[in-house]
Parts: C-alpha cells; sequence; structure tokens
C-alpha cells in the first residue's frame, strides 16, 4: 500500500493554522474538529513547522500557563517528519516510529498533498488484517473454487 493511496481514500484536507495565532486558539480549533494536529504556514500548501497536542503538553511543561497566550511559532515543531505520495506504508511506520510522532506529512514536491496519522495506519492494517482473515476463512471452506 502507497501513502498516495491512503490520502485518496481519507481526503487530502489539511488544516492549516497561522504562525501568529495562540496555542489556546489552536487547541479550541483541535476540539471543535477532533483533531490533534495542524500544519502551520502562511500560504496554502506549504509549512513552517506542525503543532499537535504533544507540542502543547511540552509548552505548557516548558512555559506554564502563559504558554496558553504565545503564538504557535515559537511552540511549533519544525522538524516535520515527512514522506512522499509513492512511499510504501512500512515506510511511514518506520518514520513514526523512529521519530515518535503520530503524524507525517505527505509531499509531492514542495507541496503538502496530506497528513497520514498512526489512525490512519492502524485503519489500513486492520483492514487489510480482515481481508486476509476472510480470504482464509474462504479457502479453508473452499469457497470460490472450482
Amino acid at each position: 500500500m502507497l501513502v498516495g493511496e491512503i490520502v485518496k481514500d481519507k481526503g487530502a484536507g489539511v488544516i492549516a493554522v497561522a504562525p501568529d495565532q495562540t496555542m489556546v486558539e489552536i487547541l479550541r480549533l483541535f476540539r471543535d474538529n477532533n483533531i490533534g494536529f495542524v500544519v502551520v504556514s502562511h500560504a496554502p500548501g506549504r509549512y513552517l513547522g506542525t503543532l499537535s497536542e504533544r507540542d502543547c503538553c511540552n509548552a505548557l511543561a516548558e512555559y506554564g500557563p502563559e504558554a496558553a497566550l504565545m503564538p504557535v511559532a515559537d511552540i511549533m515543531n519544525r522538524n516535520v517528519a515527512i514522506c512522499s505520495a509513492v512511499d510504501g506504508l512500512p515506510l511511514v511506520m518506520s518514520i513514526m516510529t523512529q521519530r515518535r510522532t503520530r503524524h507525517v506529512l505527505v509531499m509531492e514536491e514542495e507541496a503538502i498533498v496530506g497528513v497520514v496519522s498512526i489512525g490512519d495506519v492502524v485503519k489500513h492494517r486492520l483492514d487489510e488484517a480482515q481481508r486476509t482473515e476472510r480470504h482464509l476463512h474462504e479457502y479453508i471452506a473452499g469457497a470460490g473454487y472450482h
């Protein structure tokens, strides 16, 4: 399975925020959209960094309550995990494991085409396991064979 297929299945929408927005504004966006990750950007398809729930927790631990009013540019992750739409799922899983991240930006040249999350990976692997189980049951039962 290629990353581009996952992006195509889930849709290529990426939520981006401005670097001058505050952390509390982004946390409200997380709540309202049931998400935990955004791209920080000045222009569509481009990124300056990313912000996740973990980044917000780390900022609170480091700066205390004043972190809530800090611009996300001051707390965003600049060391962004990226992959290509033609990369395989095992590579993305490896990136997530090595980088200890739950989100990887999918890039084509210099443009963001989507985000793959750990939830997307789990969904794909679960679907794959269920297909394999169904095929094994059919094989054992002799269904579909002449």
